[in-house]
């Protein structure tokens, strides 16, 4: 039986905490900014945590 192989493209979107929990970055930051507040554009740079029904599909995919 071969190996399970990461799905990439996961991998370079989610990263897996100590915890167990899935981060991922906010959408909509990546361009077209001047329309954006400056409140919206420093919220978005933050981190976030998956939504919980993502989770089993996601840690599939990476492998976990």
């Amino acid at each position: 039986m071969p190996k399970m192989r990461t799905h990439r493209a996961a991998a370079k979107r989610f990263k897996l905490t100590g915890t167990g929990k899935i981060k991922r970055h906010h959408a909509k930051a990546a361009h077209i900014k001047t329309k954006k507040s400056r409140k919206l554009k420093r919220h978005l740079r933050a981190s976030a945590v998956a939504m919980s029904v993502d989770v089993p599909r996601i840690k599939k995919m990476l492998g976990c």
